[in-house]
């Protein structure tokens, strides 16, 4: 682990499997290093995949202006104030097109969409994710879609009951790329969809820019493939051990894995150094 010498501005970290413990906690490390961040002016966002619904558990460590891009970029969102500031969604007419042309191409699949006011899925759509049990629409995607329920769409969710997570995004991808932007971040075979254009690093340069804050002043964490446009945006990025192979592959700079405070790691170094 080396640390790049610049002048750092804001540290923008994903959530699961990278600045949280496998349990999905912070721990002690983590908690105070991003406290003595914040109090040494460096602003931290956290930038995740997570729906808003999810960022409640994390709400205590989201610093001074209370601020989380979600969604891989498909929601801009004061945590505190549960508080929508912005949003890209995917519109209806697109997202009917992407279901049309991945149930073609992918029998078996089925959908969820996160959207303003929850979220709701198709009845083939197994639960198995935190939060998941919570109240919610439970339809066909043609009905969801054709009467509104899902308006404002921030990402669509699709998964597959018996392909591999990679060989499903690649097929994914092939059958629908032209339409959205398509990665993922579960360990399950489980794809996430956002508008065109839509990703983490699109809407992290758009929050910088309003902060004026350059590029070059950002350090980046990640470690999924939905990770990706993010790092490679920022001027300094890390891949923590943990990370997807794909994520290592790309990212020069690697820190500890997740469980092992890699996070806090670097962000230590980069205090002692200011």
């Amino acid at each position: 682990m080396t640390i790049t010498p610049r002048r750092t501005r804001l540290i923008a970290t994903d959530l699961d499997g990278t600045l949280l413990c496998d349990g999905g906690t912070v721990s002690a490390r983590t908690a105070a290093a991003l406290a003595a961040a914040e109090a040494a002016g460096i602003q931290v966002v956290f930038v995740t995949g997570r729906p808003p619904r999810w960022m409640k558990q994390v709400s205590p460590h989201i610093g001074g202006h209370g601020v989380a891009i979600c969604s891989n970029g498909g929601a801009v969102v004061d945590v505190r104030r549960g508080e929508l500031l912005e949003s890209f969604p995917l519109g209806a007419a697109d997202t009917l097109a992407l279901v049309q042309a991945l149930r073609a191409e992918l029998p078996g699949v089925a959908f969820a969409f996160e959207h303003p006011r929850g979220w709701a899925r198709e009845p083939g759509y197994e639960l198995r994710m935190w939060g998941d049990d919570v109240q919610h629409d439970v339809a066909p995607a043609e009905e969801l879609l054709a009467d509104g329920r899902v308006a404002g769409l921030f990402k669509l969710l699709a998964k597959h009951p018996t392909l591999e997570p990679d060989t499903f995004l690649a097929a994914a991808r092939r059958a629908a790329g032209h339409l959205a932007e398509i990665t993922r971040s579960a360990p399950v075979a489980m794809v996430e969809i956002s508008a065109r254009g839509v990703t983490k690093a699109s809407t992290l340069a758009s929050w910088c820019a309003e902060q004026g804050i350059d590029r070059t002043e950002v350090v980046a964490f990640g470690d999924m493939p939905n990770d990706l446009e993010m790092l490679a945006w920022a001027g300094t990025s890390y891949a923590v051990a943990n990370a997807h192979p794909d994520v290592l592959a790309a990212v020069a700079q690697h820190t500890f894995s997740n469980d092992q405070d890699g996070v806090a790691a670097v962000l230590e170094q980069l205090i002692e150094q200011r």
